[in-house]
């Protein structure tokens, strides 16, 4: 069900409170506000955002049970045959994408290098459910989830490389990043300052790829800027600078 908009201003001032009181892992405003936005994009209260999503490894993660949630909102259903901790078992349905059954046990989750993390020894049966709602979620109806990961999922990633950047005299570590990921860095971003944050990353590509980040980086800062209200959603806002780069080449 859609909610009625929420004004910028009043989500600025909750991301803030948000982050202040460090009760759901958003470290910072730039990233409540950001996880609000997407919320309300989904025409969900800005709000549920703390509530459903948490921040792992500066990547945002959708609880599983949250996307379970959504899932069966949606008319989706699941029918549990296995739940233990050697294995867990789902038959996932919906009336647009059909059934499907999703088996994960310890020897699939070893034979993909995860069995023996700390997370999996103490919590076996949680982490092979939440990899199993996501697998079965994301294959009968991607909609619910779209380019996003489970807390557990995004715990299990490999950690970058990690280099070392100045800001304001701080050292921070910061992880490597290419340039298709800085591009939807870009697009996503709502603030100068979470723009600029970007800029050392972008410093550590290399000459050509630096170069095709200047033009779009430029042109979401003018968006920024000249602007009162908040920016365009990526999607929009990509399509037509996508579009003026083609024509400008032509």
């Amino acid at each position: 069900m859609t909610t009625q908009l929420v004004p910028v201003g009043d989500i600025e001032r909750m991301a803030l409170a948000v982050s202040k009181s460090g009760l759901f892992g958003l470290k910072t405003p730039e990233q409540a506000m950001a996880l609000m936005l997407v919320a309300q994009a989904e025409g969900l209260h800005p709000a549920s955002a703390a509530r459903d999503y948490h921040i792992i490894q500066g990547q945002p993660a959708l609880r599983s049970d949250a996307m379970l949630a959504r899932f069966q909102a949606a008319g989706g259903s699941v029918k549990w045959k296995d739940y233990t901790d050697d294995k867990v078992c789902g038959i996932f349905s919906h009336p647009s994408g059909g059934s499907i059954e999703i088996t994960w046990d310890m020897a699939r989750a070893k034979q993909a290098g995860l069995g023996g993390k700390d997370n999996w020894r103490k919590f076996p049966r949680q982490m092979l459910a939440a990899r199993c709602i996501s697998e079965g979620v994301k294959r009968v109806y991607p909609g619910v989830a779209v380019g996003t990961y489970t807390p557990e999922e995004v715990q299990d990633f490999e950690a970058a490389p990690r280099v070392e950047r100045e800001v304001s005299g701080e050292r921070l570590d910061k992880p490597t990043v290419g340039r298709i990921q800085l591009e939807g860095e870009i697009d996503r971003a709502v603030t100068l300052q979470a723009l600029e944050d970007l800029v050392p990353l972008i410093k550590q590509l290399s000459a050509e790829d630096s170069n095709l980040l200047r033009a779009r980086f430029a042109a979401r800062k003018h968006l920024i800027t000249s602007t009162k209200k908040e920016p365009p959603p990526a999607d929009d806002w990509v399509e037509g600078f996508d579009r003026g780069m083609n024509e400008e080449a032509a």
